[in-house]
């Protein structure tokens, strides 16, 4: 039986923390942020976790 493979977008879309939860980026932080306020960009940077409901979709992605 062969090995089975990772997603490839979901390898560079998601990080696992040391205590097994799943680290991702938010998302409408790439471009068009003129019109988008300091605050909400600011807290665009920061990272966030998988909700509950997507953690096992994800965690078959990862092969995990």
């Amino acid at each position: 039986m062969p090995k089975m493979k990772t997603k490839a977008g979901a390898k560079k879309r998601f990080k696992v923390t040391g205590s097994g939860k799943i680290k991702r980026k938010h998302a409408f932080k790439s471009h068009i942020l003129t019109k988008k306020e300091t605050k909400q960009k600011r807290n665009l940077t920061k990272t966030g976790l998988v909700h509950n409901a997507d953690v096992k979709s994800v965690k078959d992605q990862l092969c995990i």
